[in-house]
């Protein structure tokens, strides 16, 4: 018995093309909305360039949790709305082949994507995210090696001042440097040297500067006037603040893995607002995964317009529909880590109330003679489109005429 036919290998080559656009794009633009202001959180922190590729590839696995379920539902929609536009779904259907057998294909896509997503928001995600958390608080701390400004005044620590012209092989080696220091003790040290590099040493933390070709100003309270000292090269050691150590994963309920977060939803001993966030959190997780096996029914419902009709309306409506229960059980999850609700309320009632719905739509195109279960909004869609462009042509229409 021949298990892929070749009606299977044909929605196949529809599919995929549309779902793996669809998912490239998707993870783009979300990617990209965030790469710019990494840009700018890592500029104003003043460090390295490169640590934005880092950040942006540890938030990868939750744009794709997104883009993921976007992406599988309009595959599958394109590709039944090209059956139907082009009456192919039609003389399938006159064949015998109706909506569950040409459904095989979309469910193979769909159980893969599941297992992929699955993966990725118990494990990948959390992991990530912590990953994240940790770039962050390393730029903040400096931790990262915090690039010097150049033609600024940069604070090296608490008694120290830097200014530099010119900044070369990483912030490496300086040119035209002005620094300024100041002992505990009162003791002022202010230097100009025409090139400086720093260099490491053997304790941790101290670096060092060597200047050459400058000039040294000694000067403190017992002095009867400053000292001045030209030199050809000359070391200046310089201790770097201590770094705090970040904290460990955990500290919140988005980096806990899914077993975790059961783990810690049941844990008597962890604060209530750990559990009731860690056992909401459980909750949303599952019931994002477990709505993508439904997303094949809905693009079902909603790719095959009236007939006669060119209508977009269902593209539209599923994107509107799948951002919406995604917003929703967000909400859902947010009440329910304040502990005013349930999570078995607030976020699988909804899910319910979606899932009926989406059976309901995809019944009634699939087994009601005639059935349309968005025909009311395609004539109203359709009537609005002609009022607007009789509109739009009354407007263009000369004077006169």
């Amino acid at each position: 018995m021949q298990i892929f036919t070749a009606t299977d290998r044909y929605m196949f080559r529809l599919i995929v093309v549309p779902l793996v656009a669809t998912l490239i794009i998707a993870a783009m633009l979300l990617v990209l909305d965030k790469m710019l202001r990494l840009f700018d959180f890592v500029a104003r922190e003043g460090g390295p360039v490169n640590v934005v590729w880092q950040m942006l590839a540890n938030l990868v696995p939750e744009y794709l949790s997104l883009a993921i379920p976007v992406g599988l539902m309009l595959g599958i929609l394109f590709a039944f709305r090209k059956l139907a536009l082009s009456s192919e779904l039609d003389v399938f259907r006159a064949c015998g082949i109706g909506y569950r057998r040409l459904l095989f294909v979309p469910y193979l896509f769909t159980i893969g994507f599941v297992i992929l997503n699955l993966l990725i928001v118990s494990y990948f995600q959390p992991i990530a995210r912590y990953s994240y958390e940790n770039l962050q608080f390393e730029l903040r701390s400096g931790a990262l090696g915090a690039s010097i400004s150049v033609g600024e005044f940069n604070n090296l620590g608490s008694n120290m001042t830097l200014r530099v012209e010119e900044s070369t092989n990483n912030g490496r080696d300086l040119s035209g440097i002005f620094v300024r220091t100041v002992s505990p003790q009162g003791r002022e040290l202010s230097v100009s040297a025409d090139h400086g590099t720093f260099m490491a040493t053997d304790e941790e933390d101290t670096i060092l500067l060597r200047l050459t070709n400058g000039r040294l100003i000694h000067n403190q309270a017992d002095f009867e006037s400053p000292r001045v000292l030209s030199f050809e090269s000359h070391d200046l050691p310089i201790d770097l603040p201590r770094i705090e150590q970040f904290r460990g994963r955990g500290g919140e309920h988005r980096e806990l893995t899914l077993f975790e977060l059961a783990e810690v939803g049941g844990d008597a001993s962890a604060s209530e607002e750990l559990r009731l966030a860690s056992r909401a959190n459980f909750h949303y997780r599952i019931a994002e995964v477990l709505m993508m096996f439904l997303l094949p029914l809905l693009a079902v419902a909603l790719a095959v317009p009236p007939k006669r009709s060119t209508s977009a309306l269902g593209v539209f409506l599923s994107v509107v529909m799948i951002t919406t229960f995604h917003k929703i059980c967000q909400y859902g999850e947010d009440v329910a880590a304040l502990g005013r609700v349930d999570p078995l309320v607030s976020l699988w009632l909804p899910f319910l109330l979606f899932a009926a719905l989406i059976v309901w739509m995809y019944y009634h195109i699939a087994y009601v003679p005639g059935g349309q279960p968005i025909g009311a909004l395609e004539k109203g869609f359709s009537k609005l489109a002609t009022l607007v462009r009789r509109l739009f042509l009354r407007r263009r229409r000369p004077i006169g005429n």
